[in-house]
Formats: structure tokens, C-alpha cells, sequence
């Protein structure tokens, strides 16, 4: 952290994940193992080489969206929403006139309203252009999960939305702190969404050879850092945190979870899916955060991996944690959540900041499941299978995507 810079805070959680449609919910899975991998319910996927996915079950946003919202909006528009509701409602932040133009909303998303896209496409194939409904541009397009929960809350403040693919969600989170501590908001309703379980987003990254295809046992699918690892599992859903100044959450006596401190990001420059060899960018990334944080590699106590099951993930991410903390690496936990709610693209760096936050409440580092078949290539600390209770001071949240992004977010115990 620069010197002068305002000191940043979250104060509210929010989460509709695959394991879980709120917050409490949602920590309860992660610590118990759950897994939100199943079949694919909401198309018919019988003629995809992958029919499975994690999918968001029961979702029912009857109070949080009026029915008549609900049926017009994308579902990561649905999921973005609600997930910044909760948060606000947990964080107990009243957002009025008086202060509506220093509350901002960043939510990030990879691929937008693919579901919109494709349907009004069908559409507009079967029926012709006159046809096309109305909503269709302003549902589809990444930034109206963010226009859509600014309206809800009254949030006149700095609004944004990252599209940086699967590293959406942390940037978002990254740049909502650097406007607070920079001054130019007070507080900011941040994190990522994403819905792109559809066949055609199902279709597209089967073709790109990123997905599992373990259909005769998808329970198993997501295995991050297992040597028998094939490919990540697409998943749905938004996570939402709410960040303030500490100044200004200390005047209206809000609880603090825990403090921002660091926000590294980098980029590639090297390959439009594939990471740079070694790991390099993570690796910058995560010594970026750190340095931002003035927090030397010793005293990190756990790691929120990227950790997709992908192998060419696993094994450059293990080699930038090795680069970043060095020796302690192999002292400091590092576990994949995306075992259990498979990979929520955008959506990933929102749910996985609010494990990051819950990690230090509760001092409990979440399990890496699947994990049977240990990979030399991935051979930190990986918490198989089982939640730890751990002393947990300092996480680093790692969020990688398709055209060489990374970023690392820093989050501290408040002292």
C-alpha cells in the first residue's frame, strides 16, 4: 500500500453458488465437501461429449426480484443481482441520497448473457428479426449485471464491469479497492457473475479441450491438482462482497471480515488460452499483491488457488505459488473450492474472495476434494479431501484467464 492511501474493508458477503444459495449455505458445503457436480438439467445435452456441469440448484429469486425482473434478465444478471443484495443487507449498508453517489457496483463477468444470445439467435432464425425481444441487447451484453444491481440499490458511484474472462470477478474486486483507497468512492458493491451452462458455451469450451469429460462418474470430475485431472467443470453463479473504507465502516459501526491489503495483476503477453511457462505472470502477480501489502511471503497462511483440474493449470500455478513464497510454499495450504462448485469463469474470483474472507472468520482452510493420486508436478499442500481447522491471518486469492490475465487479491485479518 502506497502511504495516504485510505485503508479498504469488506463488510458484506454475498453468494449463489453450486453448493449453496446464500452465504452460510454456501461455507457449510465448502467445509463439508460438498460437491454441486451433476447431469446438466438445463438443456438437453445428450449429443455434448461433456453432459455435466455445476449447475445453481433451487434457485429462487422471489424476494430479492419482482417475477416480472426475474423473467426479462439473463440468468448471471439474476445471480448477480441477488448475490449484491445479500451482501448489502449483510454488510447492513443503507444506500440513500445522502450518499448514493459514493456507493459504486463492479461485477465482473467472462462471457455475459450467453443464454440470452443464443436464444433470441434461435429467435431470430425461426421467426425472423421482427421477432427478436427488445431485451435481448441489454441482456446480453457483460456490464448489465452491474447496471442491473446499481438500479436495484440506488448506487450513483463509479460503475464498472471487467471482462477479463475468468480472472473477471478478482479484477473487479481489485479495482473496486483501488477507488476507495484512492478516495473515489466510499464503498463498492464488487465481485464477479457468470451463467454460461448453455450449449453453446458447453459446446465451445468442449471443443477447446478445457473441459472434463468424465461422464461415466462427473462427481469425480473436478479434481484439481490430481494426477488424473482432464479438464475443469463449468459452472454457474455470483459472489459479491462489499468493500468500504475503513473510516467510513467505522463511522457507521459496521463489522469488519476482514481488510484488503494487496492487488497484484499481470498479464501473459504469450498465448490466447494456454499460460506462460512456469507460471511466470501468476507468480508476478501474486509477489505484486504482496508488495502492495507490505507482507512478506512469510506470512501468507493460505492460498485460494485458481485450481481448475485443468493440467496445464495446475502445474504452472503450483510453479508460481513456488516462485512467489519460495520455501514457504511448501508450509502454506493451498486449496481449489472450484473441487466442489466446479469453474464459474467471470464468476470464480466473486465466490472464491468470499471463501478467502470466511477462510480467516472462521480459521478453517477449505478442502481440495477428488484428490487421490498425488501429481509430482503438483506437489504442494493441497488439503485433500477434508476441511483444516488452521490459523488463518493472511489469504492470497489466485484468479488466471484465457488471454494471459492474473491476478492475485491479498486479504488480511483486521489488526
Amino acid at each position: 500500500m502506497v502511504e495516504g492511501l485510505r485503508r479498504v474493508v469488506v463488510t458484506g458477503l454475498g453468494a449463489v453458488t453450486p453448493i449453496g444459495n446464500d452465504v452460510k449455505e454456501y461455507w457449510e458445503g465448502l467445509c463439508s465437501g460438498r460437491n454441486g457436480v451433476a447431469g446438466i438439467t438445463l438443456f438437453d445435452a445428450s449429443r455434448h461429449a461433456c453432459r455435466f456441469a455445476a449447475e445453481v440448484k433451487q434457485f429462487n429469486p422471489a424476494g430479492w426480484l419482482e417475477p416480472k425482473e426475474a423473467k426479462r434478465w439473463d440468468r448471471f444478471c439474476q445471480f448477480g443481482v441477488v448475490a449484491a443484495k445479500q451482501a448489502v443487507r449483510h454488510a447492513g449498508l443503507v444506500i440513500d441520497p445522502t450518499n448514493a453517489q459514493r456507493v459504486g457496483v463492479s461485477i465482473g463477468s467472462g462471457v455475459g448473457g450467453l443464454l440470452m444470445m443464443e436464444s433470441q439467435a434461435h429467435v431470430l432464425a425461426d421467426r425472423g428479426p421482427d421477432r427478436v425481444s427488445p431485451f435481448c441487447v441489454p441482456m446480453m451484453i457483460p456490464n448489465m449485471a452491474t447496471g442491473l444491481a446499481a438500479i436495484a440499490l440506488g448506487a450513483k458511484g463509479p460503475s464498472s464491469a471487467v471482462a477479463t474472462a475468468c480472472a473477471a470477478g478478482s479484477n473487479a474486486i481489485g479495482d473496486a479497492f483501488r477507488l476507495i483507497q484512492l478516495g473515489l468512492a466510499d464503498a463498492m458493491v464488487c465481485g464477479g457473475a457468470e451463467s454460461a451452462i448453455t450449449p453453446l458455451g458447453v459446446a465451445g469450451f468442449a471443443s477447446a479441450k478445457a473441459l472434463s469429460f468424465r461422464n461415466d462418474d462427473p462427481t469425480a470430475a473436478s479434481r484439481p491438482f490430481d494426477l488424473d485431472r482432464d479438464g475443469f467443470v463449468i459452472g454457474e453463479g455470483a459472489g459479491v462482497i462489499v468493500l468500504e473504507s475503513l473510516s467510513h465502516a467505522q463511522r457507521r459501526g459496521a463489522t469488519v471480515l476482514a481488510e484488503v491489503v494487496g492487488y497484484g495483476a499481470t498479464c501473459d503477453a504469450h498465448h490466447i488460452t494456454a499460460p506462460s511457462p512456469g507460471g511466470v505472470g501468476g507468480a508476478e502477480a501474486m509477489r505484486l499483491a504482496l508488495a502492495d501489502a507490505h507482507l512478506p511471503p512469510e506470512a501468507v497462511d493460505y492460498v485460494n488457488a485458481h485450481g481448475t483440474s485443468t493440467q496445464a493449470n495446475d502445474s504452472n500455478e503450483t510453479a508460481a505459488i513456488k516462485a512467489s513464497l519460495g520455501e514457504h510454499a511448501y508450509r502454506t495450504p493451498v486449496s481449489s473450492t472450484k473441487s466442489m462448485t466446479g469453474h464459474l469463469l467471470g464468476g470464480s474470483g466473486g465466490i472464491e474472495a468470499v471463501a478467502a474472507v470466511l477462510a480467516i472468520g472462521h480459521n478453517v482452510v477449505p478442502p481440495t476434494i477428488n484428490y487421490t493420486t498425488p501429481d509430482p508436478a503438483c506437489d504442494l499442500d493441497v488439503v485433500p479431501n477434508t476441511a483444516r481447522e488452521h490459523p488463518v491471518n493472511v489469504v492470497l486469492s489466485n484468479s488466471f484467464g484465457f488471454g494471459g490475465h492474473n491476478v492475485c487479491l491479498a486479504f488480511r485479518r483486521m489488526i
